[in-house]
């Protein structure tokens, strides 16, 4: 399945870091920061947790809701919420079949040794369900901020 701008992206359920599953269609009526990120408690997935967290209450001005998604257990998730006190829903997907649905399940290299994984990318949802940007970041420390200026223009519903 491809994503386009402009139209809904693919429905999933996975299972949440407390160990509900969520669904993207419960989440309609917000703003949905959809981030896909390669693993818990690792540098840059914790300096990109880290900075929602701190700019959690701008994002809830906005009517926004943030939602990682990685490979990691749910488990692995309550420990990495716990440790850095993150105040959003991190979601499971051990078989990376929702990563495959969003085209972020790739080809990546890492010190010369080819392997598959999460790229970073960050999806932006408007509160009716359309798909309006699609982000894969190239660095982390000013991510929050863009996604914030992003968000800032899109329309309530």
């Amino acid at each position: 399945m491809s994503l386009t701008i402009g139209k809904a992206p693919p429905p999933f359920a996975l299972p949440s870091h407390d160990g509900s599953t969520v669904a993207l269609e419960q989440l309609r009526g917000k703003r949905i920061v959809l981030y896909f990120y390669p693993k818990d408690d690792t540098p840059g997935c914790t300096r990109e947790a880290c900075a929602f967290r701190d700019e959690f209450a701008e994002f809830r001005k906005l009517n926004a809701t943030i939602v990682g998604i990685s490979a990691d257990s749910v488990e692995s998730h309550a420990k990495f919420r716990k440790k850095y006190k993150l105040p959003f829903t991190l979601l499971s997907d051990p078989d990376h079949a929702v990563a495959e649905r969003y085209g972020v399940w790739q080809k990546k290299k890492m010190f010369g040794v080819s392997f598959m994984g999460i790229v970073r990318t960050t999806f932006l949802i408007d509160a009716s369900g359309i798909l309006r940007h699609a982000m894969p970041v190239k660095r982390v420390d000013p991510h929050a901020g863009q996604v914030l200026e992003l968000l800032t223009a899109l329309p309530d519903s």
